[in-house]
């Protein structure tokens, strides 16, 4: 029996995707924002209906997210609470409503992240492992999705027990001096260039070392994602579906499925669809 769906769109991606056996159950890794979860809205409830169903046919469901896990919470019913979650881009991992593992950075690295932020007076949201620090404009697109449900408390940066994640809003034309002064950094970034944010890891820290703390291996799952923050956990996937268009991540993808009006549907088959093809 041939087992690679119908409708695959082959890339670049180095995995073969034509020797997959019905023989056992998968993980679904899902991003959020953007993927499964659309301008801040909670996932909606005919797409968390197909999530129940892969768990109904045996899959196990994981949420990877750049939101810290008391972020993420606000945007899946309370029934999704429990299932594990990759919170900061990999920064944390969750499993059964607890957080399991957290990865801060090495304290030199933080000094001198700081010492930039002071020297260019760059407005900040810094996540601690639940607690957060915030300096940003009172009117910025962020706060919609920051600490919705008042879960945690924003607090002067140095009461933060340790640090996670670093957002760094910056000024359109000091956004390259300022990626200029992190490069020699031990760090991961991301760039926003269009919103002038800068999101900031610990080295090494990705969506693929996140899943690693939940025990994921190599292979044994099937990616959902958008940007570039998924590269990583698509590069280990056994199959990767790109939602839109991201020219950096779709080398590292099996398939797209297009932005349009019924983006929702496809989503819904697509689920189905490889929900039964990987088992």
């Amino acid at each position: 029996m041939n087992n690679t769906p119908k409708c695959l769109i082959q890339s670049d991606a180095p995995k073969n995707h034509s020797e997959h056996s019905r023989s056992e159950a998968m993980k679904f890794v899902f991003d959020l924002d953007g993927t499964i979860c659309f301008q801040g809205r909670p996932v909606s409830e005919k797409i968390l209906t197909s999530l129940e169903w892969l768990v109904a046919q045996g899959h196990e469901v994981i949420f990877a997210s750049a939101r810290p896990i008391r972020d993420l919470l606000p945007v899946l019913h309370e029934r999704f609470h429990a299932y594990p979650m990759i919170g900061c881009n990999g920064g944390m991992a969750a499993r059964h409503g607890k957080i399991i593992s957290t990865a801060g950075f090495d304290p030199d690295v933080l000094s001198a992240i700081f010492r930039i932020m002071e020297r260019r007076r760059i407005p900040y949201l810094i996540d601690g492992p639940w607690d957060y620090s915030y300096t940003g404009p009172s009117d910025h697109p962020i706060l919609r999705n920051l600490d919705p449900q008042k879960r945690a408390k924003n607090v002067p940066l140095g009461e933060l027990q340790s640090v996670v994640k670093v957002l760094l809003f910056t000024q359109k034309n000091d956004l390259d001096t300022v990626i200029d002064a992190l490069n020699p950094l031990d760090v991961t970034m991301h760039v926003y260039h269009g919103e002038g944010v800068l999101d900031i890891s610990p080295k090494g820290i990705d969506k693929w070392t996140g899943l690693q703390q939940l025990h994921v291996k190599e292979g044994e799952y099937v990616a959902f994602g958008n940007d570039t923050n998924d590269i990583a956990m698509f590069r280990y996937a056994r199959y990767a579906v790109m939602v839109g268009d991201h020219a950096s991540l779709r080398p590292y993808a099996s398939e797209q499925l297009p932005l349009h009006d019924h983006l929702e549907r496809d989503l819904m088959e697509k689920i189905d669809e490889l929900g039964r093809v990987f088992w």
